[in-house]
C-alpha cells in the first residue's frame, strides 16, 4: 500500500484533493504535488465572483497555509513538468530536475481555447483578456470599475456569470454569442430564456446568434463587429469560448487520448501505473456511446478521490460510483444548481422561475426524472439527485406541487 513515492502533475481542484485523500487512506510514502503557478492550489468557482467582487476578503484556497507541510505532501510550485518516461517512471522539470514515481497522478487540466481574432489586438491582460486562473481574475479588478464599458464574448456559464459581476461592480456590459442562445451546452432552454431576461433587465446588452466577423482598436477603444454588421465598442474586452484539455504529455508518453486522456472508472490511463484526473481526463459514457470529460468542479473532486483509492488498491466509494452529474453556476442574486441529463425532452416546474425559488425537472420520452434545475432552493438539491440516479417516475402533478416534499419522495424510492 506505501510505495515509494507518488507524484501529481496540477497543483489544481483535483491534484490538491488526491494529495489529501492519500494521506486520508493512510498512505505514508512521499507525495510529491506539482503545480506551475506560483499559488498554492486554489478553486475556480470564485475566479468569476467573489475574487472579483470582494478582492481584498476572498479566499478561495483549497486548504489551509499549513494543510501540506503538516501531511507532508511535497509542493512544489512554479514548476513545469516538460517531459515523462512511462517506462522509466521519471518526470522531468523545467529546471532539469528529474523525479521518480511509483504512481503518478495526471491532473493537467485545461487551457481556454483561443480566439486569433482578438489575440492579433494585442496581448492579454493589457485590454483583452481571459478568465482561467487566479491571475487573470486579479488583472480583471481594474478592468470592472463603474463606467468601463466591458464587452465579453462567449455567453456560458462563465460569460454570464462575469456579466452579473461586472454589473454588480457597476460596469456596462455586452455579451456576443454565435449560438441562439446563452448557456446551450449546459442549460434547458425554458432556464437560459428567463436567464437572459433578468441579465437584460440589469442592463446587459445581448448580441445572441451573432458571430464575430473582427475585431480592431479605433481612438483608443476596442471595436468588434459582428457578421451582420453591427459595431459594439468598449474599453476592454474578454472571451470564454470553453477550454482545450492539457494533454500533450500524455500524448507524447504514448498514452491513449480521445478527447483528452482516457481512463477507466478507476481513472487508468492506459499505462497502469499513471492515473488521471479532472478537466483533462476523458472517461466513457454510456448515454451518449463515446468519451466525454467533465469541466465541474465535482467531477474533478470525485475523479482525485477515485484515482487516489485505486492508486493503494481501495475501490471507489459507493456513493460516489452512482452520483448524477451535478455543477452550479450564481448569477443575479440567484444560485442555480443542476444535476443529471440538461438534455431532457421535458421540463415542468415547481413554482415560478420569475419568482424563485423553483425547480425544475427533466422528465425522458417515458416520463422517468432524469434532470433537475434547483434556483435558491439548494436544499432540495441532494434529494433530486437521488430520484436522477433512480429515473424515478413520479406523477408530474405531484412533482409540480410545492407541498409535496421532495425528501419524502425521494425516500420512497431509497
Amino acid at each position: 500500500m506505501n510505495a515509494s513515492t507518488i507524484v501529481i502533475v496540477g497543483a489544481g481542484q483535483a491534484g490538491a484533493l488526491a494529495a489529501a485523500e492519500l494521506r486520508q487512506q493512510g498512505y505514508a510514502g512521499r507525495v510529491v504535488l506539482i503545480g506551475e503557478e506560483a499559488h498554492a492550489p486554489y478553486e475556480r468557482p470564485p475566479l468569476s465572483k467573489d475574487v472579483l467582487l470582494q478582492p481584498q476578503t476572498a479566499r478561495c484556497a483549497i486548504h489551509g497555509e499549513t494543510f501540506y507541510t503538516e501531511r507532508n505532501i511535497a509542493l512544489r510550485l512554479g514548476a513545469a513538468v516538460t517531459a515523462l518516461d512511462a517506462q522509466a517512471r521519471t518526470v522531468t522539470l523545467d529546471s532539469g530536475e528529474s523525479i521518480a514515481f511509483d504512481s503518478l497522478l495526471l491532473a493537467t487540466g485545461a487551457r481556454v481555447r483561443r480566439l486569433p481574432v482578438l489575440d492579433a489586438l494585442g496581448g492579454l491582460g493589457e485590454s483583452v483578456h481571459t478568465l482561467r486562473t487566479l491571475d487573470d481574475a486579479q488583472r480583471l479588478v481594474p478592468v470592472l470599475q463603474p463606467g468601463k464599458r466591458v464587452l465579453l464574448v462567449g455567453a456560458g456559464v462563465i460569460g454570464l456569470e462575469l456579466a452579473s459581476s461586472a454589473v454588480e461592480l457597476g460596469a456596462q456590459v455586452a455579451v456576443i454569442e454565435q449560438a441562439p442562445r446563452a448557456m446551450a451546452r449546459c442549460a434547458p432552454p425554458v432556464l437560459t430564456e428567463a436567464l437572459c431576461d433578468l441579465h437584460r433587465a440589469r442592463g446587459v446588452a445581448l448580441h445572441l446568434s451573432s458571430p464575430l466577423a473582427a475585431a480592431a482598436r479605433e481612438n483608443g477603444e476596442i471595436v468588434l463587429t459582428l457578421e451582420d454588421g453591427t459595431r459594439v465598442a468598449g474599453d476592454a474586452v474578454i472571451y470564454g469560448i470553453g477550454v482545450v484539455p492539457e494533454t500533450a504529455l500524455a500524448e507524447a508518453a504514448g498514452l491513449r487520448v480521445d478527447n483528452g486522456i482516457v481512463i477507466d472508472a478507476q481513472c487508468h490511463t492506459s499505462c497502469a501505473h499513471i492515473y488521471a484526473a479532472g478537466d483533462a481526463a476523458s472517461q466513457w459514457d454510456e448515454a451518449s456511446g463515446r468519451h466525454q470529460r467533465r469541466e465541474t468542479w465535482e467531477n474533478a473532486n470525485r475523479q482525485a478521490q477515485t484515482a487516489a483509492r485505486a492508486m493503494l488498491g481501495l475501490a471507489p466509494e459507493a456513493e460516489q460510483a452512482h452520483e448524477a452529474d451535478w455543477f452550479w453556476t450564481d448569477q443575479c442574486g440567484l444560485n442555480i444548481q443542476f444535476a443529471g441529463d440538461m438534455a431532457a425532452p421535458e421540463w415542468l416546474a415547481r413554482g415560478s422561475l420569475a419568482a424563485p425559488p423553483c425547480v425544475l425537472f427533466g422528465l425522458d420520452g417515458e416520463g422517468a426524472l432524469v434532470g433537475a434545475i434547483t434556483v435558491n432552493q439548494g436544499r432540495d438539491m441532494r434529494s433530486a439527485k437521488a430520484l436522477i440516479v433512480k429515473r424515478a417516475r413520479i406523477a408530474r402533478e405531484t412533482l409540480a406541487d410545492p407541498a409535496q416534499n421532495l425528501r419524502n419522495l425521494a425516500r420512497e424510492f431509497a
